[in-house]
């Protein structure tokens, strides 16, 4: 499906999801779709947001309304960003790229994910304020050897999950076979061959122009093929890494430090008293402990403990009415992943721009229906005043 052609389809984030199952293997969309057991936390994150009402004002005049909104000392056009997306390259051709661009053209930050498929330094020449989001262990001269690639190419926005010590108990990717790399089967073959666009738009697109896919920014060097019979299971234990290791990374980095995965003020409080620039306040989309709680139910005692930080959420972001209720609860910025990935599936740049101009003219809106004419005011709405 292409976007252009099919605007009408689309008319707003939720809408993605069939097209985009409807184009994927199964495997793949599971693999993106789902969280893991019995998927409480993936659902709670949407349900969350129900339990949180607003409260319009009217008779302003919000005529002269703007949804710009600072982070870091830049100005963005709106107040969301694109989340980091392990192996987006393979949803869609050169999604990450895609991501890049059409986030430039919006004047919104991108997360680029450890886990994808296209170097980074390819990356950044296409956006320069693309932000690296990277997975480490405790190993101390590994983290200099990837930070210092980072640095090199141009990232001054690095972002670390700690929310995986070990992975997450993701039962459909497991059984579908989709893990680093992918064993290829007759299953995954026949899951492929029914879905003809996606394998001739995407993947032997892929194959064809840039070879076979392999994990391009987990190290100095390239890592993993994404497929293989007889490559080594791609190493995902984090089990070591510690909050002096953060110290420690925060005197060596030059640039913004965060970390992606915070569900305890207590934690928030750690990460100010370590000179942490930020946080993401994250339970990974539901991909990690099932029943771990809500993002957005604990965001306003986690913002309480902000000091000098900033505070960003995801976490089930779809609406324009989600992004100004985390900003309300506190937070400076959110960040939404699975839409921009299926609208990169659809459409490549065309279908992400397509997703980003339609979460950004709900946030206006709704702004002017709260009686807004700036993000700073949407705060009071939460009260009757």
């Amino acid at each position: 499906m292409s976007i252009n052609r099919q605007r009408r389809r689309v008319a707003c984030l939720e809408d993605l999801d069939p097209l985009g199952r409807a184009l994927l293997p199964k495997a793949l969309w599971e693999f993106a779709a789902a969280g893991v057991e019995a998927n409480l936390s993936r659902d709670a994150n949407r349900t969350a947001f129900d339990d949180i009402w607003l409260h319009p004002r009217v008779l302003r005049d919000v005529s002269e309304r703007t949804i710009e909104q600072t982070l870091f000392g830049k100005t963005y056009a709106a107040p969301f960003g694109i989340a980091p997306m392990g192996s987006s390259a393979m949803f869609g051709y050169r999604a990450d790229l895609n991501f890049a661009r059409a986030a430039k053209a919006a004047n919104i930050p991108f997360i680029l994910s450890g886990s994808s498929l296209i170097r980074m330094e390819t990356i950044l020449d296409a956006n320069p304020d693309v932000w690296f989001q990277a997975y480490v262990d405790s190993d101390r001269d590994l983290i200099t050897s990837l930070t210092a690639r980072a640095w090199q190419a141009g990232v001054r926005h690095l972002v670390i999950t700690v929310d995986v010590p070990v992975p997450g108990n993701r039962g459909p990717s497991l059984r579908s076979g989709f893990s680093y790399p992918i064993r290829p089967s007759s299953r995954l073959a026949f899951d492929a061959l029914a879905h003809p666009r996606w394998l001739f738009g995407t993947f032997l697109k892929t194959l064809l122009t840039d070879g076979l896919p392999h994990l391009e920014n987990t190290g100095p060097e390239r890592g993993l093929p994404m497929m293989s019979l007889n490559a080594p299971k791609r190493s995902q234990i984090h089990a070591r890494l510690n909050w002096d290791d953060m110290a420690w990374l925060r005197a060596h980095w030059q640039g913004k430090l965060l970390i992606k995965g915070v569900l305890s003020p207590a934690d928030a409080a750690l990460a100010a008293q370590t000179g942490l620039d930020g946080l993401i306040v994250s339970n990974h989309g539901g991909r990690q402990l099932d029943a771990a709680v809500p993002p957005l139910n604990v965001l306003g005692a986690i913002a309480a403990e902000k000091a000098h930080m900033s505070i960003l959420f995801d976490s089930g972001i779809r609406r324009g009415t989600d992004v100004l209720k985390a900003l309300a609860l506190g937070a400076d910025f959110v960040f939404a992943g699975r839409p921009f990935l299926y609208a990169a599936a659809l459409g490549e740049q065309a279908g992400v721009a397509h997703a980003i101009g339609l979460l950004a003219a709900e946030v206006d809106r709704n702004v002017a229906l709260l009686g807004c004419t700036n993000l700073a005011d949407v705060g009071e709405r939460l009260g009757t005043e």
